[in-house]
């Protein structure tokens, strides 16, 4: 948007300070809002079954794949492991270099 100053006309009237759009500005909205509701339009005019299946055809009924909780091989048989320090203390600073 353009913002345009308070000025005075040549005429004498005084133009408050006010807000517009850039040229061309209106029209590129109209043509995309158009193409926006085509699109939403033409996406949702499908009929109202699923996937395309018939109304007396049975879907099949989701099924539990997994069984939780989770364990994997050889988890109950290994000890935890133990944090191991990474720096040993104290760190010497040589500084003589």
């Amino acid at each position: 948007m353009v913002q345009v100053r308070e000025y005075e006309r040549a005429d004498g009237t005084k133009v408050r300070t006010h807000s517009r759009w850039y040229p061309g500005a209106r029209r590129e909205l109209t043509i995309f809002a158009v193409i926006s509701l085509a699109i939403v339009g033409f996406g949702h005019s499908g009929g109202g079954t699923a996937g395309g299946a018939g109304a007396d055809e049975r879907l099949p009924r989701p099924q539990q794949t997994g069984v939780y909780p989770v364990h994997f091989p050889g988890w109950d048989k290994q000890p935890e492991p133990r944090p191991t320090p990474t720096v040993s203390y104290p760190i010497p600073w040589d500084r003589s270099r």
